[in-house]
C-alpha cells in the first residue's frame, strides 16, 4: 500500500512513530500537493496541513482522502463521498485512536484496519469530541484565572494528579496553540453560548494576533 501524505514537519514526526500493520506499506511524505505527479501511483490520501489545497475529486479516482478540518465540516464544505476528516492539532496524530467524520466510513475502515490504526467514527460535526471537551476546559481555567480561583500552575497540577490528564489546561494549550483553541470556541459560541469564550483567553488571542503581524 502506498500513502501520499501532506504534513507540516510536526505532523510527521507524529505519524512516523505509529506501527504499521499491513508490510510493504509506503508512506511518501511531501509538503505540497503539487509534488505528486501521479495520483494513481497512491492508495489513499492524508492532506493534513492547515490550508489543503484545492483537490478534483476526479484526479484521486475516489480513492480515500483524509483532511485535518477541525471545524469545517465535510458537509459544510461541500466534499464528495471519498472524503473524511480528522483532528491534526498537535499532539492528536500520535494517539492511538483517531477521531473520524467520513463519508464513506466502509472504505476508509478498511484503510485504517489495513494500518492498523484505531480510528472512531463520530458526526460530521465542528470540533469532533476531543477538540471540543479539551477546549472547553481550557476556557474553563481561563474563567478560573480571571476570577482569581488559582493560578496557571495550580490548575494545571490539579488537573494532572486529580483527574488523572496527562496535561493541565494550561500545558495543553502551549501544545495546541491558543488560535487553535479559539477559532474552535469561536465557531461553536456563534451558535451555543455555553462555548462564550472567557475574556482572558479573548485578550491572550488578540496579543497572539498582534505578535503574528509584527
Amino acid at each position: 500500500m502506498r500513502l501520499a501524505i501532506l504534513a507540516t514537519e510536526e505532523q510527521k514526526n507524529e505519524i512516523i512513530t505509529k506501527k504499521i500493520v499491513e508490510k510493504e506499506t509506503t508512506l511518501v511524505f511531501i509538503k505540497n500537493i503539487f509534488e505528486i505527479k501521479n495520483y494513481s501511483e497512491f492508495d489513499a490520501f492524508f492532506l493534513l496541513t492547515e490550508m489543503v489545497p484545492s483537490l478534483e475529486p476526479e484526479a484521486v479516482g475516489g480513492k480515500p482522502v483524509v483532511i485535518n478540518s477541525v471545524i469545517n465540516t465535510l458537509e459544510s464544505a461541500e466534499l464528495p463521498s471519498n472524503f473524511s476528516r480528522t483532528i491534526g492539532w498537535p499532539g492528536f496524530l500520535k494517539r492511538e485512536i483517531w477521531e473520524i467524520a467520513s463519508n464513506s466510513k466502509t472504505a476508509t475502515e478498511e484503510l485504517f484496519g489495513r494500518l492498523g490504526w484505531g480510528a472512531v467514527f463520530v458526526k460530521d460535526e465542528p470540533g469532533f469530541v476531543a477538540a471540543r471537551i479539551l477546549s472547553m476546559i481550557i476556557n474553563e481555567a481561563y474563567f478560573t484565572i480571571g476570577e482569581s480561583v488559582s493560578t496557571i500552575n495550580e490548575i494545571d497540577l490539579a488537573m494532572k494528579y486529580g483527574t488523572n490528564y496527562p496535561l493541565g489546561p494550561f500545558e495543553w494549550e502551549a501544545v495546541i496553540g491558543i488560535e487553535n483553541i479559539y477559532l474552535l470556541l469561536k465557531k461553536l459560541s456563534d451558535t451555543n453560548n455555553r462555548y462564550a469564550i472567557a475574556p482572558l483567553l479573548e485578550e491572550k488571542f488578540k496579543e497572539f494576533t498582534r505578535s503574528q503581524l509584527q
